[in-house]
């Protein structure tokens, strides 16, 4: 329920209870002074949740995304973004010729705020793909 990770050990024989835990896919619409605003597409029914639910993720929300939640009793615990999302670049530095031939990175600012770090080629103005996972850098969008 808190997202914190506990180590138990069992005696051998002892039995664990499953918890019955249910996915539903929502869809981001905005952010408020209550939270976090999904809504079900089929049913059009409307959720807030608070930024701990999130957790990290919340770089990533884009209106109009569709993300996994999963409920355990009808609340909400944790949420799943798609692995790959696609965001503008809307600052980058320019980058140093003669070392294109070479990994070297640059710092970037995506349309939503977030900093990434970015291959030297990439321009302002340019549509990358980002993953949401570990929050690096995949590819240009073609």
């Amino acid at each position: 329920m808190t997202g914190s990770v506990t180590e138990k050990s069992f005696i051998s024989g002892n039995r664990v209870e499953p918890i019955e835990t249910s996915r539903k896919k929502y869809q981001y619409l905005y952010h408020d002074s209550t939270g976090y605003v999904f809504m079900e597409p089929k049913t059009f029914e409307q959720i807030s949740l608070v930024s701990q639910v999130l957790a990290d993720q919340v770089g990533y929300l884009k209106d109009g995304v569709t993300a996994d939640i999963l409920f355990l009793d009808d609340k909400p615990l944790t949420i799943e973004l798609p692995q790959k999302m696609e965001f503008l670049v809307k600052e980058a530095d320019p980058g140093v010729k003669g070392d294109s031939a070479s990994n070297f990175l640059k710092d970037a600012v995506l349309d939503n705020g977030l900093k990434v770090r970015v291959p030297l080629f990439i321009e302002e103005g340019e549509k990358i793909i980002i993953n949401t996972k570990n929050g690096e850098y995949v590819e240009r969008v073609k």
